[in-house]
């Protein structure tokens, strides 16, 4: 499946990408544009981001799962995501809010 229509990367190439990326370093911090410069691309619209932040839990979360032998280890990415998207999900908790006044 094509994900990232600027640049023609498949799903396939990502997963490649997120792989050899936690093989060098298993608990480094992977983000859409640490995947693309280990392809030599880069984000043009940026619409496929959301999509490669999926794939990039995915199989972070099954690299770890097949490297720990106690379920009870792992912690679910995805799972931390969704809750940080209840969190931040809104814009409510950007800005200035009613009454704030500048000292």
């Amino acid at each position: 499946m094509l994900v990232c229509h600027c640049n023609l990367i498949a799903e396939k190439e990502i997963e490649d990408a997120i792989i050899e990326l936690l093989q060098a370093d298993p608990w480094q911090l992977v983000v859409p544009a640490k995947v693309y410069h280990s392809l030599k691309k880069r984000g043009r619209c940026c619409g496929c981001f959301p999509n490669v932040v999926e794939t990039i839990i995915r199989v972070t979360e099954h690299y770890h799962q097949s490297l720990v032998t106690s379920e009870m280890d792992v912690v679910s990415h995805l799972d931390r995501v969704r809750d940080l998207r209840v969190q931040y999900g809104s814009r409510s908790h950007e800005g200035r809010k009613t009454g704030h006044r500048a000292a």
